[in-house]
């Protein structure tokens, strides 16, 4: 019985007794009150600094209904869904914790910024489509008051996906499945893909899927930006600091059947402002792990996985940083405007940046070759080694470029199955996830996030079922695995 309700996550809109951190509507109420006010005479005592007045301004609120901890595009997503479906104006407080406000080593703007619907799982082929209507009708979602109007510089010239005779019934039966989805992938045989792309050599392919619309690449920090500006005008609080603590109770119930978990419960979070000692404790109903490459860390932190192995209790939430590089280089006999996105057989990757032949691409490194992730160095060997042959190979015209930069970001890598985590924690009820996209994450954030919204607010998945990624499963060792990885 107990299984049947993790598979299925049913049951957590039973233990979450409304949003509230405290009775009345979202104002800080008297306490808090009091308390800015003890702030303010304390700055006038005698022997003080020279606060005049005591700057708050810096500190997250003390109270907030929901705490996102990662301030990337999917807790954003995650925030302006909350804010855009509750059902009355500022209902809901929400706070978004991000420690590096800059964004220097997040993933979201070191990514080449594809979205494709390509994929092996019907759920992430829904959720790309979600996201490409939003990214079309941008400017009517994230409109902001006097502001300027996003440009996401979106360049629609699809995806190509080479396959080998061993890969080409996989892709023959994941095109199947996306045009059932409602994508439009159409199939091309080694000799139709030599016709349309006669800058390509067909040497090992059996077969290709492109993808005829609706899948390109966009401007990452554009999307960014633009949902950084509009929640903010939702009244979204975004702070920069670091999770540091979870403060949690414990409640022991025994299942129909007979067995005995305990359900934990968050309802303070500390907060450790940047550069600084000081942290701010906020009193929380409900926390959203968001933190990308380094949820499994805040997971952990929350206390997650720490019981006996084979145990719920003991059930670790499989995400890690993983390194992956990518790189910019210039060939003036490389193909043209219309090139899409190519991924060859071995999962070798390029596309154009821009108008003149440049083009950025890499590769995912095999578990032996995976680089530490301890830091954002470049390995340029690399390319050398494992990726420049297969594109010369593959593009004649590549043997001769040039490489003029590279760089390196993070995947938030699901080892288990490479796919999204979303959803509560079946034990510490109000941690919800929405992590472990290993790639994808940017392209399936808008999705997502509404996913986790409409569970949040309503106890269940509505415009897109994801169920299948409930962290439940790692549990019940049932893989959802994702096949096409790039």
């Amino acid at each position: 019985m107990f299984r049947r309700v993790l598979r299925t996550g049913l049951g957590q809109s039973l233990l979450i007794r409304g949003l509230g951190t405290r009775s009345g509507n979202s104002s800080l109420g008297w306490d808090g009150n009091v308390s800015e006010i003890k702030k303010k005479i304390r700055s006038l005592m005698p022997g003080e600094p020279h606060n005049f007045l005591y700057d708050t301004k810096h500190l997250p609120p003390e109270h907030s209904d929901v705490v996102i901890v990662g301030g990337g595009v999917v807790g954003l997503s995650v925030a302006y869904w909350l804010k855009k479906l509750e059902k009355r104006r500022d209902a809901i407080r929400v706070l978004v914790v991000e420690r590096d406000q800059t964004y220097s080593r997040a993933s979201t703007g070191l990514s080449v910024g594809g979205i494709r619907q390509q994929f092996s799982v019907p759920q992430n082929v829904q959720l790309s489509l979600f996201s490409i209507d939003f990214l079309r009708n941008i400017n009517e979602h994230l409109a902001v008051v006097d502001a300027p109007p996003l440009d996401l510089q979106f360049n629609p010239s699809g995806y190509l996906l080479l396959a080998s005779e061993e890969g080409a019934a996989i892709l023959e039966s994941n095109v199947k499945m996306q045009r059932q989805e409602g994508a439009k992938i159409c199939l091309m045989s080694p000799e139709q893909l030599q016709k349309k792309f006669p800058w390509i050599n067909t040497e090992g392919v059996a077969l290709a899927s492109y993808g005829l619309e609706n899948e390109g690449w966009f401007d990452p920090w554009s999307l960014l930006q633009g949902l950084r500006r509009k929640v903010q005008s939702m009244g979204v609080f975004l702070c920069q600091g670091e999770v540091t603590r979870f403060v949690t109770s414990s409640n022991r119930m025994r299942t129909s059947s007979g067995e005995e978990v305990n359900l934990r419960r968050i309802y303070e979070v500390h907060v450790k402002m940047d550069n600084s000692l000081e942290y701010q404790p906020v009193e929380c109903a409900i926390v959203i792990n968001a933190a990308g490459a380094w949820s499994g860390q805040v997971a952990e932190l929350a206390g997650i996985g720490k019981g006996p192995p084979g145990t719920l209790q003991g059930t670790k939430l499989p995400v890690e940083p993983r390194k992956r590089y990518v790189y910019m280089w210039h060939c003036p006999q490389g193909p043209g405007l219309e090139t899409p996105l190519v991924t060859d057989t071995n999962g070798v990757y390029f596309r154009r940046e821009g108008l003149g032949n440049n083009y950025v691409g890499g590769r995912s490194p095999t578990e032996e070759e995976e680089p530490d992730p301890a830091d954002l160095e470049v390995d340029h060997d690399f390319f050398q080694n494992k990726v420049w042959p297969h594109l010369a190979q593959r593009v004649p015209a590549f043997e001769g470029l040039k490489v003029r930069s590279a760089w390196a970001g993070y995947y938030d890598y699901n080892t288990f199955d490479q796919n999204g985590v979303v959803g509560p924690h079946p034990l510490l009820v109000n941690m919800y996830f929405a992590t472990g996209f290993s790639g994808h994450g940017l392209q399936h954030a808008l999705g997502v996030g509404r996913a986790v919204a409409e569970m949040l607010l309503n106890g269940h998945f509505q415009t897109i079922d994801l169920s299948p990624f409930l962290f439940s499963r790692f549990y019940l060792e049932e893989k959802v695995l994702e096949q096409n990885i790039i």
